[in-house]
Protein backbone atom coordinates (compact mmCIF):
# COMPACT_ATOMS: atom_id res chain seq x y z
CA UNK A 1 0.00 0.00 0.00
CA UNK A 2 1.24 3.48 -0.83
CA UNK A 3 2.28 5.71 2.02
CA UNK A 4 -0.87 7.83 2.46
CA UNK A 5 0.92 10.40 4.59
CA UNK A 6 2.52 11.78 1.43
CA UNK A 7 -0.85 12.87 -0.01
CA UNK A 8 -0.50 11.03 -3.28
CA UNK A 9 -3.28 11.16 -5.84
CA UNK A 10 -6.17 8.81 -5.03
CA UNK A 11 -6.36 7.82 -8.69
CA UNK A 12 -2.66 7.10 -9.05
CA UNK A 13 -3.25 3.94 -11.12
CA UNK A 14 -6.45 5.09 -12.78
CA UNK A 15 -6.45 5.09 -16.57
CA UNK A 16 -7.79 8.64 -16.45
CA UNK A 17 -5.00 10.01 -14.27
CA UNK A 18 -4.05 13.55 -15.28
CA UNK A 19 -0.78 14.07 -17.12
CA UNK A 20 1.57 16.98 -17.78
CA UNK A 21 5.29 17.37 -18.29
CA UNK A 22 7.75 18.44 -15.62
CA UNK A 23 8.85 21.27 -17.93
CA UNK A 24 5.26 22.56 -17.80
CA UNK A 25 5.45 22.51 -14.02
CA UNK A 26 8.61 24.58 -14.25
CA UNK A 27 7.06 27.12 -16.62
CA UNK A 28 3.99 27.63 -14.46
CA UNK A 29 6.03 27.88 -11.26
CA UNK A 30 8.47 30.35 -12.82
CA UNK A 31 5.61 32.63 -13.86
CA UNK A 32 4.17 32.55 -10.34
CA UNK A 33 7.60 33.15 -8.84
CA UNK A 34 8.12 36.13 -11.13
CA UNK A 35 4.95 37.73 -9.78
CA UNK A 36 6.19 37.30 -6.21
CA UNK A 37 9.84 38.26 -6.60
CA UNK A 38 11.02 41.05 -8.91
CA UNK A 39 14.61 39.74 -8.76
CA UNK A 40 13.70 36.55 -10.62
CA UNK A 41 14.89 36.68 -14.23
CA UNK A 42 14.91 34.12 -17.02
CA UNK A 43 17.33 33.40 -19.84
CA UNK A 44 17.16 30.90 -22.67
CA UNK A 45 19.33 29.76 -25.56
CA UNK A 46 16.90 30.10 -28.47
CA UNK A 47 14.45 27.65 -26.88
CA UNK A 48 11.85 29.89 -25.28
CA UNK A 49 8.74 27.75 -25.82
CA UNK A 50 10.50 24.39 -25.61
CA UNK A 51 11.82 25.24 -22.15
CA UNK A 52 8.47 26.79 -21.16
CA UNK A 53 9.79 30.25 -20.31
CA UNK A 54 7.53 31.87 -22.91
CA UNK A 55 4.83 32.70 -20.34
CA UNK A 56 7.38 34.43 -18.11
CA UNK A 57 8.84 36.27 -21.11
CA UNK A 58 5.43 37.58 -22.11
CA UNK A 59 4.58 38.70 -18.58
CA UNK A 60 7.98 40.20 -17.77
CA UNK A 61 9.74 41.13 -21.04
CA UNK A 62 12.28 43.35 -19.25
CA UNK A 63 13.32 40.44 -17.01
CA UNK A 64 13.82 38.00 -19.87
CA UNK A 65 16.98 37.57 -21.97
CA UNK A 66 17.12 35.64 -25.24
CA UNK A 67 20.83 34.91 -25.66
CA UNK A 68 20.44 32.87 -28.83
CA UNK A 69 22.38 29.69 -29.56
CA UNK A 70 25.09 30.55 -27.05
CA UNK A 71 24.85 28.37 -23.96
CA UNK A 72 28.34 29.26 -22.73
CA UNK A 73 27.49 32.94 -22.90
CA UNK A 74 24.18 32.29 -21.13
CA UNK A 75 25.99 30.77 -18.13
CA UNK A 76 28.29 33.78 -17.92
CA UNK A 77 25.45 36.29 -18.23
CA UNK A 78 23.52 34.37 -15.60
CA UNK A 79 26.48 34.51 -13.23
CA UNK A 80 26.82 38.25 -13.78
CA UNK A 81 23.14 38.82 -13.05
CA UNK A 82 23.41 36.74 -9.89
CA UNK A 83 26.36 38.80 -8.71
CA UNK A 84 24.12 41.84 -9.01
CA UNK A 85 21.35 40.48 -6.81
CA UNK A 86 19.17 38.76 -9.38
CA UNK A 87 17.95 35.14 -9.29
CA UNK A 88 18.56 33.94 -12.85
CA UNK A 89 17.03 30.77 -14.25
CA UNK A 90 19.09 29.80 -17.30
CA UNK A 91 17.27 27.35 -19.57
CA UNK A 92 18.03 25.04 -22.45
CA UNK A 93 17.86 21.35 -23.34
CA UNK A 94 19.82 19.44 -20.71
CA UNK A 95 22.15 18.08 -23.39
CA UNK A 96 23.23 21.67 -24.12
CA UNK A 97 23.12 23.03 -20.57
CA UNK A 98 24.94 21.63 -18.62
CA UNK A 99 26.28 19.62 -21.56
CA UNK A 100 27.72 22.29 -23.86
CA UNK A 101 28.53 24.93 -21.22
CA UNK A 102 29.95 22.71 -18.48
CA UNK A 103 33.22 24.65 -18.15
CA UNK A 104 31.39 27.96 -17.69
CA UNK A 105 29.07 26.36 -15.13
CA UNK A 106 32.10 24.92 -13.35
CA UNK A 107 33.97 28.23 -13.07
CA UNK A 108 31.47 31.09 -13.32
CA UNK A 109 28.64 29.39 -11.44
CA UNK A 110 29.94 26.67 -9.10
CA UNK A 111 33.49 27.82 -8.33
CA UNK A 112 32.20 31.37 -7.88
CA UNK A 113 29.20 29.97 -5.96
CA UNK A 114 26.82 32.31 -7.75
CA UNK A 115 23.07 32.12 -7.28
CA UNK A 116 22.29 30.66 -10.71
CA UNK A 117 19.54 28.12 -11.33
CA UNK A 118 20.36 25.86 -14.28
CA UNK A 119 17.27 24.31 -15.86
CA UNK A 120 17.81 21.43 -18.27
CA UNK A 121 14.73 20.19 -20.15
CA UNK A 122 14.29 17.18 -22.47
CA UNK A 123 16.41 15.09 -20.08
CA UNK A 124 16.68 11.32 -20.16
CA UNK A 125 14.91 9.59 -23.03
CA UNK A 126 12.20 12.25 -23.24
CA UNK A 127 13.79 13.87 -26.31
CA UNK A 128 12.80 10.56 -27.86
CA UNK A 129 12.39 11.24 -31.58
CA UNK A 130 15.25 13.76 -31.60
CA UNK A 131 17.74 10.97 -31.04
CA UNK A 132 21.00 10.56 -29.20
CA UNK A 133 22.25 14.10 -29.93
CA UNK A 134 19.39 15.54 -27.87
CA UNK A 135 18.85 12.84 -25.23
CA UNK A 136 20.66 13.99 -22.09
CA UNK A 137 21.82 10.83 -20.33
CA UNK A 138 25.03 12.17 -18.79
CA UNK A 139 23.88 15.44 -17.20
CA UNK A 140 23.69 14.16 -13.62
CA UNK A 141 27.22 12.80 -13.87
CA UNK A 142 28.42 16.16 -15.20
CA UNK A 143 26.80 18.21 -12.45
CA UNK A 144 27.14 15.82 -9.52
CA UNK A 145 30.91 16.11 -9.60
CA UNK A 146 30.84 19.89 -9.12
CA UNK A 147 31.14 21.40 -5.61
CA UNK A 148 28.48 23.82 -4.30
CA UNK A 149 25.67 22.58 -6.55
CA UNK A 150 22.27 21.16 -5.59
CA UNK A 151 20.64 18.72 -8.05
CA UNK A 152 16.87 18.26 -8.24
CA UNK A 153 15.02 15.77 -10.46
CA UNK A 154 11.26 16.10 -9.80
CA UNK A 155 9.00 13.13 -10.49
CA UNK A 156 5.93 14.91 -11.88
CA UNK A 157 4.33 18.26 -12.71
CA UNK A 158 3.43 19.17 -9.12
CA UNK A 159 6.85 18.24 -7.82
CA UNK A 160 8.52 20.30 -10.57
CA UNK A 161 6.62 23.35 -9.37
CA UNK A 162 7.83 22.77 -5.83
CA UNK A 163 11.40 22.17 -7.00
CA UNK A 164 11.40 25.60 -8.64
CA UNK A 165 10.02 27.26 -5.51
CA UNK A 166 12.64 25.60 -3.32
CA UNK A 167 15.47 26.28 -5.77
CA UNK A 168 14.74 30.01 -5.58
CA UNK A 169 15.22 29.88 -1.80
CA UNK A 170 18.65 28.24 -2.02
CA UNK A 171 21.58 30.66 -2.07
CA UNK A 172 23.84 29.06 -4.62
CA UNK A 173 23.88 26.95 -7.79
CA UNK A 174 21.01 24.56 -8.46
CA UNK A 175 20.48 22.19 -11.38
CA UNK A 176 16.86 21.23 -12.09
CA UNK A 177 16.43 18.22 -14.40
CA UNK A 178 13.19 18.24 -16.40
CA UNK A 179 11.55 16.11 -19.05
CA UNK A 180 9.70 16.83 -22.28
CA UNK A 181 6.80 14.39 -22.42
CA UNK A 182 3.57 14.43 -20.45
CA UNK A 183 3.66 11.96 -17.58
CA UNK A 184 1.24 10.96 -14.79
CA UNK A 185 0.69 13.52 -12.02
CA UNK A 186 0.66 11.25 -8.97
CA UNK A 187 1.55 13.76 -6.26
CA UNK A 188 -0.75 16.56 -5.14
CA UNK A 189 -0.31 20.20 -4.18
CA UNK A 190 -0.14 19.03 -0.57
CA UNK A 191 2.51 16.35 -1.09
CA UNK A 192 5.58 17.22 0.94
CA UNK A 193 8.80 18.25 -0.83
CA UNK A 194 11.99 19.05 1.02
CA UNK A 195 15.37 19.45 -0.66
CA UNK A 196 17.72 16.71 0.52
CA UNK A 197 14.91 14.50 1.85
CA UNK A 198 13.97 11.44 -0.20
CA UNK A 199 10.36 10.25 -0.09
CA UNK A 200 9.33 6.72 0.82
CA UNK A 201 6.30 6.28 -1.45
CA UNK A 202 5.74 2.66 -0.45
CA UNK A 203 7.12 0.75 2.49
CA UNK A 204 8.39 -2.79 1.95
CA UNK A 205 10.64 -5.54 3.25
CA UNK A 206 11.97 -7.54 0.29
CA UNK A 207 13.98 -4.97 -1.68
CA UNK A 208 14.52 -1.21 -2.00
CA UNK A 209 13.77 0.51 -5.32
CA UNK A 210 15.18 4.04 -5.69
CA UNK A 211 14.38 6.28 -8.66
CA UNK A 212 13.99 9.89 -9.78
CA UNK A 213 12.02 11.73 -12.44
CA UNK A 214 8.88 10.43 -14.19
CA UNK A 215 10.23 6.86 -14.23
CA UNK A 216 9.27 6.80 -10.53
CA UNK A 217 5.74 6.12 -11.75
CA UNK A 218 6.95 3.04 -13.63
CA UNK A 219 8.54 1.86 -10.40
CA UNK A 220 5.27 2.36 -8.51
CA UNK A 221 3.37 0.35 -11.13
CA UNK A 222 5.97 -2.42 -10.86
CA UNK A 223 5.72 -2.39 -7.08
CA UNK A 224 1.97 -2.87 -7.25
CA UNK A 225 2.27 -5.80 -9.68
CA UNK A 226 5.00 -7.42 -7.61
CA UNK A 227 2.81 -7.27 -4.54
CA UNK A 228 -0.46 -8.38 -6.14
CA UNK A 229 0.87 -11.12 -8.42
CA UNK A 230 4.04 -12.39 -6.76
CA UNK A 231 3.72 -11.41 -3.09
CA UNK A 232 6.99 -9.50 -3.31
CA UNK A 233 6.94 -6.49 -1.02
CA UNK A 234 9.31 -3.73 -2.17
CA UNK A 235 10.09 -0.34 -0.71
CA UNK A 236 9.88 2.55 -3.22
CA UNK A 237 11.93 5.69 -2.68
CA UNK A 238 11.58 8.82 -4.80
CA UNK A 239 15.05 10.39 -4.67
CA UNK A 240 14.11 13.77 -6.15
CA UNK A 241 17.24 15.34 -4.66
CA UNK A 242 20.32 13.66 -6.06
CA UNK A 243 22.71 16.08 -4.40
CA UNK A 244 22.77 16.34 -1.44
CA UNK A 245 21.79 12.68 -1.21
CA UNK A 246 19.50 11.61 1.62
CA UNK A 247 22.01 9.17 3.08
CA UNK A 248 20.02 8.37 6.21
CA UNK A 249 16.87 7.25 4.39
CA UNK A 250 18.76 5.18 1.83
CA UNK A 251 21.03 3.41 4.31
CA UNK A 252 18.15 2.70 6.70
CA UNK A 253 16.13 1.13 3.89
CA UNK A 254 19.12 -0.90 2.67
CA UNK A 255 19.65 -2.28 6.17
CA UNK A 256 15.98 -3.30 6.32
CA UNK A 257 15.70 -4.98 2.91
CA UNK A 258 19.25 -6.08 2.17
CA UNK A 259 18.77 -5.51 -1.58
CA UNK A 260 18.80 -2.23 -3.53
CA UNK A 261 17.88 -1.43 -7.14
CA UNK A 262 18.22 2.03 -8.66
CA UNK A 263 16.17 2.99 -11.73
CA UNK A 264 16.88 6.05 -13.87
CA UNK A 265 16.82 7.50 -17.38
CA UNK A 266 20.55 8.17 -17.26
CA UNK A 267 23.76 6.30 -17.85
CA UNK A 268 24.37 3.80 -15.04
CA UNK A 269 27.81 5.42 -14.77
CA UNK A 270 27.78 8.65 -12.79
CA UNK A 271 24.09 9.01 -12.05
CA UNK A 272 21.89 8.20 -9.06
CA UNK A 273 22.97 4.56 -9.22
CA UNK A 274 26.61 5.55 -8.84
CA UNK A 275 25.78 7.93 -5.99
CA UNK A 276 23.90 5.20 -4.10
CA UNK A 277 26.61 2.63 -4.79
CA UNK A 278 29.28 4.98 -3.46
CA UNK A 279 27.23 5.63 -0.34
CA UNK A 280 26.50 1.98 0.39
CA UNK A 281 30.10 0.91 -0.32
CA UNK A 282 31.17 3.17 2.54
CA UNK A 283 28.23 2.87 4.93
CA UNK A 284 26.55 -0.50 4.37
CA UNK A 285 27.77 -2.82 1.56
CA UNK A 286 24.61 -4.33 0.08
CA UNK A 287 23.49 -6.48 -2.86
CA UNK A 288 22.74 -3.85 -5.51
CA UNK A 289 21.67 -3.51 -9.16
CA UNK A 290 21.62 -0.37 -11.30
CA UNK A 291 18.93 -0.09 -13.96
CA UNK A 292 19.63 2.59 -16.53
CA UNK A 293 21.43 3.07 -19.83
CA UNK A 294 24.20 0.48 -19.89
CA UNK A 295 27.14 2.50 -21.23
CA UNK A 296 25.75 2.74 -24.77
CA UNK A 297 24.49 5.51 -27.02
CA UNK A 298 20.74 5.34 -27.44
CA UNK A 299 18.62 5.84 -30.55
CA UNK A 300 15.64 7.76 -31.88
CA UNK A 301 12.16 6.38 -31.30
CA UNK A 302 8.87 6.53 -29.46
CA UNK A 303 9.38 7.25 -25.75
CA UNK A 304 7.51 4.22 -24.43
CA UNK A 305 9.27 1.93 -26.88
CA UNK A 306 12.61 3.34 -25.78
CA UNK A 307 11.72 2.72 -22.13
CA UNK A 308 10.99 -0.90 -23.03
CA UNK A 309 14.11 -1.30 -25.17
CA UNK A 310 16.38 -0.07 -22.39
CA UNK A 311 14.42 -2.07 -19.78
CA UNK A 312 13.14 0.91 -17.81
CA UNK A 313 9.39 0.30 -18.03
CA UNK A 314 7.35 -1.38 -15.30
CA UNK A 315 7.35 -4.79 -17.00
CA UNK A 316 11.15 -4.95 -17.06
CA UNK A 317 11.41 -3.61 -13.52
CA UNK A 318 9.16 -6.47 -12.40
CA UNK A 319 11.39 -9.00 -14.18
CA UNK A 320 14.55 -7.58 -12.62
CA UNK A 321 13.14 -7.53 -9.10
CA UNK A 322 11.71 -11.05 -9.44
CA UNK A 323 15.08 -12.37 -10.60
CA UNK A 324 16.89 -10.71 -7.70
CA UNK A 325 14.42 -11.89 -5.05
CA UNK A 326 14.13 -15.45 -6.34
CA UNK A 327 17.92 -15.73 -6.58
CA UNK A 328 18.29 -14.55 -2.99
CA UNK A 329 15.61 -16.94 -1.77
CA UNK A 330 17.23 -19.89 -3.57
CA UNK A 331 20.47 -19.29 -1.69
CA UNK A 332 18.80 -19.57 1.71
Amino acid sequence: MLNKSLNLSKNIFNANIKTASTRDGFGDALLALGKENKNVVALTADLMESTRVHKFAKAFPKRFVQVGVAEQNMAGVGAGLAMNGKIPFITSFAVFSPGRNWEQIRVSVCYSNTNVKIVGTHAGLSADDLGVTHQALEDIALTRVLPNITILAPADYNQAKKAVEEAAKIKGPVYIRLTRNDSPIFTTAKTSFAVGRAQILKKGEDATLIAHGPVVYEVLKAARELELKYRIDVEVINCHTIKPLDEETIVKSAIKTGKVITVEEHQVIGGLGSAVAELLAEKYPTRMLRMGIKDVFTESGDYNKLLAKYKLNSANIVKTVKSLILSARAKK
